[in-house]
């Protein structure tokens, strides 16, 4: 059967899912003719096992084909990585106002891409009892895999297109026109839909840590019961809840697509939260912590923050659902890696094409040391934009002490210093000097004809600028020098993709909490500071109340609304979740409208960098949102005429 198909799912299998040892080593045997004798023995039937799960890869683990990762205003870049880079950076043209229905970037409504997935998983739980060489329960555990990977393919496309349409069960392919076109489901029906999987296999899946080497990277108790609660709580946001830009949108059998609001949405989410999280803590997951191999607490800290994206692999304790990427590297380390054409000494990668910087907008994103927004902390720098120098040994190696730095730079939080390189701090990790690897805090000096900034004088379509100032540390690993960073990666450092981490269980009860009650108490304070404690802040309260000019603002349900969407911002800065979460909130119109900001990177000099220390320029200015078109990604216009689908919205 499709001869030709399977063989390219054996080799995407064996590229996109191998990473732990003996994880996934597929050999294909001789030609594989009809499903009946692919379920004959266990060996082929684990073939279709893994080819389930390849899809969780291309799609969200990396960011070519998950919209989320540069689709929001989290990343910027010029031209040159729009037109040189074109084929790794889809998402950016989203962000662009260019998504179209001709051909959506990052489409995943394709019969190659989930539906092929979700008929794959339909194939597996039909056949695989036939399988005459495997004990029952393993049968048991093998469907309970698949029932989960598809309740998340369902659960993506949701998030991105909104009402899907639900395959319970494959049509035949002698079925009709009209059996084969199928309608797309309200969204109660399938927000139904995952949690009817996700409950169906709960029981049936162990913790991560109880499960094989060769079976970690597939769904576990712990991740069914993550996916469960983030469906309810996408459920509940405004984007599903009772959205009215959204009450007149009905299905080819005129059924409306959008339920009327209901609060009680958000209690289910927030007990589905509370739920996994248990679940999480007795699989043996939290918040990773306790770092203590640098030298000084501030720097132990940023090492806990960089471990939740990278620092311990597979062996994670935060990490639920850890996926690989289809190389040793994704291709936003080439693109985030400081970059200099130059052979120079310590910085030099040939792989290297950094050309994506972080905004002003992320920069002044992060809190204060004192855990709140730099607007708010009344006793935080008098002028964000003017120069001054930093006295306490306490950023020692994070900033050069008694030396002119900006303002903006100095008395930030952890997650600050840990995510973002500025110019004139300094990056404490690996550095190569000659042969020998050494940890220091390496200098970053961005400015025109320095080390880490432009050589030329002049922005060029044709060479890797950073033209925003800022370096991104996210995805990067501290323990991995400079020079020749993405050939240390090969065969060295496994680098899976957190598709779930146990911070994200802390916020989302945070919020369904505080959206449920009138005011806010210790079920949304409790998750929160869990999350604020780690990142090396002061819980919310005591920080608001001793720091910010309006100190009530913990203490309302509004106010609470901002601090833990801020807090979502700051956690998982770079990580594909801004582009999710300012649309179920609803609030995309305001964010993604805005050019994006940074330094005159083209300047040598300090006052020509920092524009006299008056104001940022605008470095990119395509940037487009348009309400209600650009909440869901498009249907392809071809898919729309050959199904008979009502297409989103706008479009």
């Amino acid at each position: 059967m499709m001869k030709n198909l399977w063989y390219n799912l054996l080799f995407v299998c064996s590229v996109f899912l191998t990473g732990c040892t003996g994880f996934l080593d597929v050999v294909p045997e001789d030609d594989i003719e009809t499903i009946e004798s692919d379920f004959e023995k266990r060996e082929n039937a684990e073939v279709w096992l893994k080819s389930c799960y390849v899809f969780l890869t291309i799609n969200v683990a990396e960011s070519m084909g998950n919209p989320a990762y540069l689709g929001a205003d989290e990343y910027c870049g010029s031209e040159y990585v729009r037109t040189k880079q074109t084929s790794s950076v889809p998402a950016l043209f989203i962000g662009d106002g260019l998504q179209m229905t001709q051909s959506p970037y990052c489409n995943a409504w394709h019969k190659n891409q989930y539906f092929a997935a979700i008929r794959y998983c339909n194939i597996f739980l039909d056949n695989i009892d036939g399988v005459y060489n495997m004990e029952k329960n393993e049968k048991e555990l093998w469907k309970a895999e698949v029932k989960a990977v598809k309740a998340f393919y369902y659960f993506d496309l949701m998030r991105r297109y909104g009402p899907i349409v639900l395959v319970d069960k494959n049509i035949d392919a002698n079925a009709s026109i009209e059996e084969m076109m199928q309608s797309r489901r309200p969204i109660d029906e399938c927000v139904d839909a995952i949690v009817k999987l996700c409950d169906e296999v709960i029981d049936k899946l162990p913790y991560m840590k109880s499960k094989p080497t060769n079976h970690s990277l597939y769904f576990n108790k712990e991740a069914v019961a993550t996916l469960k609660a983030l469906t309810l709580l996408y459920a509940a946001s405004p984007l599903f809840n009772g959205n009215v830009s959204m009450q007149n949108f009905v299905n080819r059998n005129g059924e409306k697509l959008f339920p009327a609001y209901d609060k009680e949405k958000w209690k289910r989410a927030a007990l589905a939260c509370d739920t996994a999280i248990l679940i999480c803590k007795e699989a043996g997951k939290d918040l990773v912590s306790g770092t203590n191999s640098a030298p000084s607490p501030l720097l132990n800290t940023m090492m806990d923050i960089e471990r939740t994206w990278i620092g311990d692999a597979y062996a994670s304790k935060e990490a639920i659902l850890a996926v690989n990427t289809s190389n040793d590297y994704d291709y936003l380390t080439q693109l985030t890696l400081v970059y200099t054409p130059s052979q120079s000494a310590g910085y030099y990668d040939k792989n290297s094409r950094g050309c994506l910087g972080a905004p002003i907008k992320m920069v002044e994103m992060f809190y204060t040391e004192h855990g709140v927004p730099i607007t708010e902390d009344k006793q935080w720098v008098p002028s964000k934009y003017s120069m001054s120098k930093e006295a306490d040994e306490k950023y020692r190696n994070v900033l050069p002490l008694n030396a002119d730095v900006l303002s903006l730079h100095r008395r930030r939080e952890p997650r600050f210093y840990a995510m973002i390189a500025s110019d004139r701090s300094q990056w404490y990790r690996a550095y190569t000097t000659g042969d020998d690897v050494t940890y220091k805090g390496v200098d970053i000096q961005v400015r025109q004809g320095e080390t880490l900034g432009t050589k030329l004088k002049r922005y060029d379509e044709s060479t890797p600028q950073n033209i925003t100032g800022y370096w991104i540390k996210k995805w990067l690993s501290s323990d991995v020098p400079f020079r020749s960073y993405h050939d240390a990666l090969k065969g060295s450092l496994q680098s899976p993709r957190y598709i779930f981490r146990m911070a994200e269980l802390y916020l989302a009860a945070a919020e369904a909490w505080n959206e449920y009650l009138n005011a806010p108490d210790e079920r949304v304070y409790k998750p929160l500071n869990e999350v604020r404690k780690r990142a090396g802040i002061l819980d919310v309260r005591e920080a608001w109340q001793t720091y910010a000019k309006n100190p009530g603002k913990a203490t309302t349900q509004a106010g609470m609304r901002e601090i833990i969407q801020q807090e979502w911002n700051i956690e998982f800065a770079f990580e594909g979740r801004r582009y999710w979460n300012v649309r179920r909130w609803m609030t995309a119109p305001e964010e993604l409208n805005s050019p994006q900001y940074g330094w005159n990177v083209l300047a040598s000099t300090e006052r020509g960098f920092y524009c006299d220390y008056d104001q940022p320029l605008v470095v990119w200015k395509k940037r487009k949102f348009e309400a209600p078109k650009d909440y869901f990604t498009p249907i392809r216009s071809e898919d729309v005429q050959v199904s008979g689908i009502v297409q989103n919205p706008g479009w």
